[in-house]
């Protein structure tokens, strides 16, 4: 398994590029890249030359997280400003904006059928679930705080959540906090099953492993990316090879490998069975913020692409084989 650099595009946005996902195909078109910055734009990408579809502009703020309903169809993108807004794909028009104050939004996903949007509620130590058919507010998984801290205690405002991943199967939800812990839910009971250990710095980043719905990869400020067993909550290991924090991380569809991104400017392939990155990409020159592995699919695509962007404004986008 290997990265080779296809295409860098210099300037892709004014500002730090913080968010990147990949569109799934449709029968009428292949997958499409997902940008969003802190220029407080959304940018729409067709591989292989990075060619620029459209620019949304719908945001008061900068852009922290992008997602890709798995249809294709829709896509949501979440900003400073407190809201989430639901577009469609192809024409960009304005589905649904959603309200998340008190509290500002990082990371969110799709749920595999792609029938829940999960949304990292930031301060409000909590993850928002809204039903996509209709786009009302259907849950809110609350993360325990520390109990009774003492008023010297810092810990009880730490329960920051950062970043959130769904199983393969949807039955699980995890979700990662600015204190290092990670929890996961049962979603069909809204019950908090366990707390995962591992990291004591913030856990900005998590992906599930797509061949084996236990398996949890995180990615921490603590430079390292570890892989739980979300089921049975042990900790299976911990690779380290980043000289700072880890700000992404995702599986490669095969399941083999995983890829992260680094504030030590460098994309990195790690090899799953050796637990050991067998491969580093230099080409940003300013920290790695998101990686996004293509998902399978779409009429006559056999190559694997992986996207990276940066602070440094730029998008690159590389062949996974």
């Amino acid at each position: 398994m290997k990265l080779a650099g296809l295409k860098s595009i210099e300037n892709a946005h004014e500002d730090s590029v913080w968010a990147a996902t990949w569109v799934p195909a449709t029968e009428d078109r292949p997958a499409l890249l997902l940008t969003g910055s802190l220029d407080e734009t959304v940018k729409l990408w067709r591989p292989d030359e990075l060619d620029l579809v459209w620019t949304n502009t719908g945001h008061s703020l900068g852009v922290a997280a992008v997602a890709a309903h798995p249809s294709g169809v829709i896509a949501a993108s979440s900003s400073l400003d407190s809201f989430v807004r639901v577009f469609d794909v192809d024409t960009n028009a304005t589905i649904a904006v959603l309200e998340a104050p008190p509290s500002e939004v990082w990371g969110m996903q799709f749920e595999p059928k792609g029938t829940i949007l999960a949304v990292a509620g930031g301060s409000s130590a909590s993850v928002k679930l809204w039903d996509t058919a209709s786009w009302r507010l259907i849950s809110t998984l609350s993360i325990p705080r520390p109990e009774a801290p003492k008023p010297s205690d810092k810990s009880s405002s730490k329960k920051f959540v950062l970043s959130v991943a769904w199983s393969p199967n949807g039955k699980r939800l995890a979700c990662g906090s600015m204190d290092g812990t990670i929890c996961v839910f049962d979603v069909d009971r809204s019950k908090l099953l366990h707390e995962l250990e591992g990291h004591n710095m913030p856990v900005r980043s998590l992906v599930f492993s797509p061949v084996d719905p236990r398996v949890l990869f995180s990615g921490s400020d603590d430079g390292h990316v570890n892989m739980h067993d979300a089921e049975g909550k042990t900790l299976l290991g911990s690779m380290s090879g980043h000289t700072s924090w880890v700000l992404s991380v995702d599986a490669s569809p095969d399941g083999g490998a995983i890829a992260t991104g680094s504030s030590d400017r460098t994309v990195r392939l790690w090899d799953l069975k050796m637990r050991a990155a067998i491969q580093t990409m230099s080409n940003h020159n300013d920290q790695v913020w998101s990686v996004a592995f293509r998902p399978p699919g779409g009429t006559g695509v056999r190559a694997g692409r992986l996207a990276s962007v940066s602070d440094d404004k730029s998008v690159s986008l590389y062949d996974y084989s």
